[in-house]
């Protein structure tokens, strides 16, 4: 694992995303910021946060994140792992993706 754990907060389809990486460089894009080394829980246990779940679904392909420099709002340099976010951007509050599909209710 790398010394450096860095924090990373953009914007991504109208929600704000808060995610740790080991990496942050310039992109050999123009205009881009490089992310890499995603870092997410570990889910050996029973209890899985959906939020971070949807977020590693989402990213679980990408070996580099290559990041619009207007999309990012902030990049910190932290010591330890938090919890990754989706935020709503307007109200700032926690957005939870919630299963869509599931049993149906049939009429009594």
């Amino acid at each position: 694992m790398s010394d450096k754990l860095y924090k990373i907060v953009f914007l991504n389809s109208g929600k704000v995303y808060e995610l740790y990486s080991e990496g942050v460089t310039s992109s050999g894009l123009w205009g881009f910021i490089e992310v890499s080394g995603l870092v997410f829980e570990k889910t050996d246990g029973l209890v899985v946060d959906p939020t971070e779940e949807k977020m590693r679904q989402e990213f679980e392909h990408a070996r580099v994140l290559h990041l619009p420099i207007q999309s990012v709002l902030r990049v910190e340099e932290v010591e330890q792992r938090g919890q990754c976010l989706i935020r709503d951007r307007k109200s700032g509050e926690k957005v939870t993706p919630f299963p869509v599909s599931g049993p149906s209710r049939s009429s009594s």
